[in-house]
């Protein structure tokens, strides 16, 4: 009995591995070729964005992204920055302020986090009265790229509600880890992000380098206060009907941990947000999928799901390793053993013709890649401790030293 039950849970699992991983690579392959759309300089400028830089303790680079701000390809009377200066202890909202931008400063040591900072500045701008066409998000580690605006614009003129641009890294070559986590964010654009923007699927919001007009606001809320609330936000406009286009030229440079341990946790704090997700809006989800025939829903929900299914194939893949390790030729021949390095092959050499399509590829990050199914392994644990964490709202700060401007991104 207990081998059969075993073996309906590996044909199971491996069942289901081959249909997401078949699944995402369909999908993958409308980003195969990038389409020709105009350029923004075709579309007359009209919207008006307020620009909201989340930032809590961040005085090593709030300059250097208000300097960049402030020089953007954009008229100038069209657009105004707040630094959201959230329990800061440092000097955060002194230099925005010597900066010459408007200051917006939060003490709750109650609700900490970017969804709470967020919620509360949104309110406040509400309450103010003043009228702005569009709203954009940042954070204060972040750069962007000089037609961050215009490209924003044109996405937003040809009707687009909510749009999420390119998240690129501003420190891809500072250590192996910040190396694989720029691989990954390459990866997704190209061929998560972009494919779900030409289907006509929602994209994913990042966290940050986003815009989205004051009327969706306005008509549902923020009301997104977890861990992830880009994932909570992205799930309740996909109930709400909407959902999140693509910018591929507006980029915002993120930057990325620099150590394991930094990684660890951030991770471990996405897969937190993302559990708490699954648990609120999956069967939501699940049921306007097949009550409105909505595959945008059904798509989300999948995401929703991926990674339970990693989690599974990695369970599936040790509970082979035990149970057959002492057979070493039974367990080099295994089902699981060579399903799971099939799919750390295929997701890495697969995606190493897109880095290169994407112009990111250098001696330096060929060596990563050599480490990039370790760095995409670690994701199993983590998943798991996300999950055994669901419950736990507390939120933990990424600390950012990355002082660069956007010359210095233009050289790396």
């Amino acid at each position: 009995m207990g081998d059969t039950l075993r073996s309906v849970l590996e044909i199971f699992t491996q069942v289901l591995s081959w249909f997401v991983l078949t699944y995402y690579f369909v999908i993958s392959v409308f980003g195969w070729v990038k389409r020709k759309e105009p350029p923004a300089s075709e579309f007359p400028v009209s919207n008006k964005f307020i620009i909201f830089i989340a930032a809590h303790n961040e005085e090593k680079v709030i300059g250097s992204l208000i300097r960049n701000l402030k020089s953007l390809n954009y008229p100038k009377d069209m657009y105004d920055i707040f630094v959201i200066a959230d329990n800061c202890e440092d000097n955060t909202a002194k230099i925005a302020s010597l900066n010459g931008v408007n200051v917006l400063e939060r003490h709750d040591i109650e609700n900490k986090g970017k969804g709470h900072s967020l919620e509360w500045a949104f309110q406040k701008f509400f309450e103010s009265g003043k009228k702005y066409d569009a709203i954009c998000v940042l954070d204060a580690d972040n750069l962007v790229s000089d037609n961050f605006l215009l490209e924003m614009n044109k996405q937003l003129s040809k009707g687009h509600k909510v749009v999420q641009g390119y998240l690129d890294s501003k420190n891809p070559y500072d250590s192996w880890i910040s190396g694989n986590h720029s691989i990954s964010y390459w990866v997704t654009d190209r061929l998560f992000q972009l494919p779900r923007y030409y289907l006509g699927l929602s994209c994913a919001l990042g966290g940050t380098g986003f815009v989205m007009k004051t009327e969706v606001l306005r008509q549902i809320g923020w009301n997104a206060t977890c861990l992830t609330e880009d994932l909570e936000f992205s799930l309740r406009l996909i109930l709400n009907g909407m959902k999140v286009a693509w910018s591929h030229e507006a980029i915002v440079y993120d930057e990325k941990p620099l150590n394991l341990k930094q990684s660890w946790k951030q991770r471990k704090r996405w897969m937190q947000g993302h559990c708490d997700c699954a648990r609120r809006f999956l069967v939501d989800l699940l049921s306007k999928a097949f009550r409105d025939r909505d595959f945008v829903s059904l798509d989300a929900a999948m995401y929703l799901m991926q990674p339970f299914v990693i989690v599974a194939n990695g369970i599936a893949f040790f509970a082979g390793f035990f149970v057959i390790a002492a057979d070493i030729k039974n367990f080099l021949l295994s089902d699981n053993l060579i399903l799971f390095v099939l799919l750390m092959l295929i997701l890495t050499y697969y995606t190493v013709v897109f880095i290169i399509i994407e112009g990111k590829m250098t001696s330096k990050i060929m060596r990563y890649f050599l480490i990039f199914p370790l760095f995409s392994f670690t994701w199993i644990p983590i998943i798991i401790q996300g999950f055994i964490n669901r419950n736990k709202h507390e939120w933990v700060h990424t600390v950012h030293t990355r002082d660069l401007d956007l010359k210095d991104m233009n050289r790396v």
